[in-house]
């Protein structure tokens, strides 16, 4: 798992297969949810397709330059309402957390198979929505760029900078809370 790292440099030329792409997607298929209600889509853009060509014409500026480059982008959706119409209840409490679940796991597939994958949420949601014609039903949320590094030289310099920044975590006292609110986690001294 500490090899896993969101790479943005990525090498254009590389294509996944069909089978790799399905392996991927069985990764997240087994992830934990709520009931087994499973609350996710994953919609697979493959360059060239029309999937990813509505979602490059959606991108932000930042994302612009290296997600394309990408083998494979897949963009997740969860299942948060029973109906269409404005307050219809919620399909699941959990649809948020299950789907992150089966993002996680895909990404970590994706590193047991030798590729990077870089989450990201820089795109105008709305408008890819509207042309991969999602329900309101369903939430667009993320999108998970996958594929083999690439020469830093075919990028600009920002983005190849990206992947040589140093990988610092918040120290788990900060998040991991051992007794109320603020009160860190603190390793026993005899474990």
């Amino acid at each position: 798992m500490r090899s896993r790292w969101s790479a943005s440099v990525y090498d254009a030329a590389h294509r996944l297969s069909g089978s790799e792409i399905e392996t991927l997607l069985h990764a997240a298929q087994w992830a934990p949810s709520a009931g087994n209600s499973q609350p996710w889509l994953f919609f697979v853009c493959v360059p060239g397709t029309a999937n990813h060509d509505r979602l490059v014409a959606t991108l932000s500026r930042g994302n612009s330059g290296w997600v394309p480059r990408a083998s494979v982008v897949f963009l997740t959706a969860a299942h948060v309402r029973t109906g269409e119409e404005p307050g219809a209840p919620a399909f699941s409490d959990y649809a948020l957390h299950d789907v992150g679940q089966a993002a996680a796991h895909l990404t970590l597939q994706a590193r047991a198979m030798g590729l990077h994958a870089h989450q990201f949420a820089g795109f105008d949601h709305d408008a890819l929505a509207h042309a991969l014609g999602v329900p309101p039903t369903h939430q667009l949320l993320t999108g998970i760029a996958v594929g083999v590094p690439g020469d830093p030289g075919d990028v600009d310099e920002r983005t190849a900078a990206r992947d040589h920044r140093d990988r610092v975590r918040k120290p788990l006292a900060e998040w991991a809370f051992g007794g109320g609110f603020g009160e860190g986690w603190v390793a026993d001294s005899g474990a």
